[in-house]
């Protein structure tokens, strides 16, 4: 197989520093979409364009079973300026490939053009080019569109590039690979007043300053030692004058878990705690608690088939723990049995992690990348 990808991979570099280079946000992937749906029809595929919003999918069919797999790949961007002085970075100021999105398009692009050259597999395979992974939940549009309905599948997998492991390294695991993203604002209010009568203000700040010390309490007092989550403050706002003391501040943040249960009972502290706090200070407090991204919970069966699959591309390690980033492939997995899937990409010691300015996907891995979506449509769709 090696000698008949051999082809493929010059230009998919090419392709791959080309979406690098001109890189577009969630739910604004028009650009890329259009080159994604121009390249799968010169291939030879059924496209369909428009799915959730810039989503694209490709469809190719082969033989006569009714057997299906679709395979995933994200397009968006982060907000983030790159810091990385490529021949082919960013030209768009302030947006950037720092999650390696356009490495997973040109992997899932290379398997596209191979099966549809060798087509030895019988049944369907559905290429997922899906918009707004990063925190604008696209898969969960695609899925509410009737993505599965469309294009059924009986498994469905997504890959992603992992600096933690060596180059060309896969991993996965059942059960929780990912974790629950949810997000707090909570608004502490008084009334606002002069610094130096302290006295007669209700004061928010020493009441958000108390409360954030409370929250980080959550964790580890309410929650079982054998389970595991993170709370983690990010933002406190109020105030703008030295000698005022602010009529309201904010408290920001981000929670992680994979046990619904455990979710839960994090939301309702937090809940607790702000009630508990506004009513001894004297203030009034709001809770914006949203829970945007679920956990990402393989198949156990699934992820045992990837696993075996990808053996017979590299090495295959089962994945010790779960990471607490988060995916929106979780809605995808929610709705289809299938797998989310690591792929290392380390050049070495020190390099750049995932959302870092200094990021780039490494071309080296493309071909592993490429491999293994073919292995997993000619494996589980057998000719």
């Amino acid at each position: 197989m090696n000698a008949a990808i051999d082809d493929l991979l010059s230009p998919l570099v090419a392709f791959r520093r080309d979406i690098h280079a001109h890189p577009e946000l969630g739910f604004e992937e028009r650009r890329t979409a259009a080159i994604i749906a121009d390249k799968l029809r010169e291939i030879g595929l059924e496209v369909h364009e428009g799915v959730g919003r810039t989503g694209v999918v490709g469809v190719l069919r082969n033989g006569t079973s009714g057997r299906s797999i679709g395979l995933r790949a994200d397009m968006d961007a982060l907000s983030i300026q790159e810091q990385t002085n490529l021949p082919y970075a960013s030209r768009t100021d302030g947006v950037f490939h720092g999650c390696g999105h356009d490495g997973h398009l040109a992997m899932l692009l290379g398997a596209a053009q191979h099966l549809e050259r060798t087509r030895n597999f019988d049944g369907t395979v559905n290429f997922f080019f899906q918009p707004a992974e990063e925190g604008l939940g696209g898969a969960r549009v695609m899925v509410e569109e009737g993505l599965f309905e469309r294009f059924p599948c009986d498994r469905v997998f997504a890959l992603h590039n992992w600096p933690d492991l060596p180059a060309g390294t896969i991993a996965t695991r059942p059960g929780p690979i990912m974790g629950a993203a949810d997000k707090f604002e909570i608004v502490l209010t008084g009334k606002g007043g002069h610094a130096a009568l302290p006295h007669g203000t209700p004061d928010a700040l020493l009441a958000a300053s108390a409360l954030v010390g409370q929250l980080n309490t959550i964790v580890s007092r309410a929650i079982p030692a054998v389970s595991s989550a993170v709370l983690s403050v990010t933002q406190l706002h109020g105030g703008n004058a030295h000698n005022v003391i602010p009529a309201s501040v904010s408290i920001i943040g981000t929670v992680r878990t994979f046990d619904p249960a455990i979710q839960d009972l994090i939301e309702t502290r937090l809940r607790e705690m702000a009630q508990g706090t506004a009513l001894s200070f004297g203030v009034a407090a709001q809770v914006d608690y949203e829970r945007y991204y679920p956990a990402t919970i393989n198949d156990e069966e699934a992820a045992a088939e990837a696993l075996e699959i990808a053996a017979t591309v590299g090495t295959a390690l089962r994945a010790p723990e779960p990471a607490f980033t988060s995916e929106d492939f979780s809605f995808m997995l929610q709705a289809c049995k299938g797998a989310y899937i690591w792929l290392g990409q380390a050049r070495g010691p020190g390099s750049p992690a995932l959302h870092n300015p200094g990021y780039d996907f490494n071309d080296d891995v493309l071909e592993t990348g490429l491999r293994l979506h073919v292995a997993l449509a000619e494996k589980l769709l057998p000719a």
